[in-house]
């Protein structure tokens, strides 16, 4: 019994660590030996050591410590030692000055300048943002195909070859020259929006490799405000995050049922999360030079002022997504857009933009179809709309947005 305990001990111990501080752990190794694919085994490595050791040895008082370590180890001494350290030399020479603390008692952060080594412009453009993902907060190439709406195949094989142009064009692991960085900015704006986004997806908390994701992505944006300040469409970014960290706790009702965003009662959201968003979104107003990230931060404004006025402005709404659609034409934009226009000028409207996307971009595109069945059942295409609720409800992997859409469907049989 008490060897499954210790067992069941240095697992959760384990996953907390995965959770709290993989991507540190990573930084921190890819920034020493230059070779993520090798960082990333040894890691795995150590984590496969800490459940062989600490049942019986106990759990470390510095867990981060013992893996950060046990990493080393195995990149020293493993099979591939000689040419992980012959690839190593040559780019060691340009790192900035070692961190002398080995104990772990306080870990540098290198994941912020792991962000912008992982945009620089030798890298293909379409891998900076997953790339991000993988190495920096961990997600899983199945979770970042999803987000990037893409299979997961073909994403593994782009960040094998966006790793492998890393080592072997020896690109230095330091956050660039100040002129070189807002060539990189989008990418990692887009990444830490990506991340945000798969934990704002988990609002249930059943998958152990989001959690934490959000907060972790707007502690991210901050830091990049710190170190470009100047720059509206970080500020845009981190005023958008926090309108939607705001509304979290109102998106499930108590028994866990989804709550759509019109459906919400405003006084559960958080008003001074809402009231520093909005002073983000002015702060990057000031610079007057206009991007998609402010431009969705600006709608969600709009929606953030129903805690006020007790409406919303469909027609505002409308306007900014038809803005938002020409900086940022994504399908996720695309569909939101139909959206407000079938609130502004009536479902038929909103099914003609729907109906204006290619078909293959929107094939397994959840909200899409989520959207379509809503709107045919508004216009009173009964049976159409059942078709699409269906697809719809195929395609959740949100147990309480499939029993919305499953009443929704039931509601148009009736």
């Amino acid at each position: 019994m008490a060897g499954e305990a210790g067992a069941d001990a240095a697992r959760r111990a384990a996953d907390l660590a995965a959770r709290a501080s993989y991507g540190r752990l990573l930084s921190l190794l890819a920034r020493d030996w230059r070779d993520l694919a090798a960082a990333e085994d040894a890691l795995a490595e150590a984590f496969r050591l800490a459940l062989d050791h600490w049942p019986s040895d106990g759990v470390p008082a510095r867990p981060e410590a013992w893996l950060l370590t046990a990493a080393r180890r195995q990149l020293i001494d493993g099979r591939r030692r000689q040419s992980i350290r012959a690839a190593a030399e040559p780019t060691l020479a340009l790192l900035a000055e070692q961190d002398a603390r080995e104990d772990g008692a306080a870990f540098p952060d290198e994941r912020l300048k792991l962000l912008f080594v992982c945009a620089h412009p030798a890298i293909d453009a379409a891998s900076r943002a997953p790339l991000m993902l993988q190495v920096v907060l961990g997600l899983d190439a199945a979770r970042i195909a999803q987000a990037f709406l893409t299979s997961p195949a073909a994403l593994g094989q782009r960040l094998v070859r966006a790793k492998a142009k890393i080592r072997d064009a020896g690109i230095a692991f330091v956050i660039p020259e100040r002129a070189e960085l807002p060539g990189r900015l989008d990418a990692v704006l887009q990444a830490i929006y990506a991340a945000y986004g798969s934990g704002w997806d988990d609002i249930a908390g059943a998958d152990p490799r989001r959690h934490g994701l959000a907060e972790e992505a707007i502690w991210l944006a901050r830091l990049v405000i710190q170190l470009l300040p100047e720059e509206p469409e970080a500020r845009g970014l981190l005023a958008l995050m926090l309108h939607g960290e705001a509304r979290r706790g109102a998106r499930r009702a108590a028994d866990g049922a989804f709550v759509p965003l019109a459906e919400q009662d405003t006084t559960r959201w958080s008003t001074p999360l809402i009231q520093e968003a909005e002073a983000e979104l002015a702060r990057a107003a000031r610079h007057a030079t206009l991007g998609p990230f402010q431009l969705e931060a600006a709608i969600q404004s709009v929606h953030a002022a129903r805690a006020v006025t007790g409406r919303t402005d469909a027609t505002a709404l409308a306007r900014l997504y038809e803005g938002l659609a020409r900086l940022a034409p994504t399908t996720g934009v695309l569909v939101s857009r139909a959206a407000a226009l079938a609130e502004a000028s009536g479902a038929e409207t909103g099914l003609a933009a729907l109906a204006a996307l290619p078909a293959g971009d929107v094939l397994s595109y959840q909200p899409f179809w989520a959207l379509k069945a809503h709107l045919l059942r508004r216009s009173g295409q009964d049976e159409a709309a059942r078709e699409a609720y269906g697809r719809a409800i195929g395609l959740s992997s949100d147990p309480a947005v499939r029993n919305f859409l499953m009443q929704a469907s039931q509601r148009a049989t009736d």
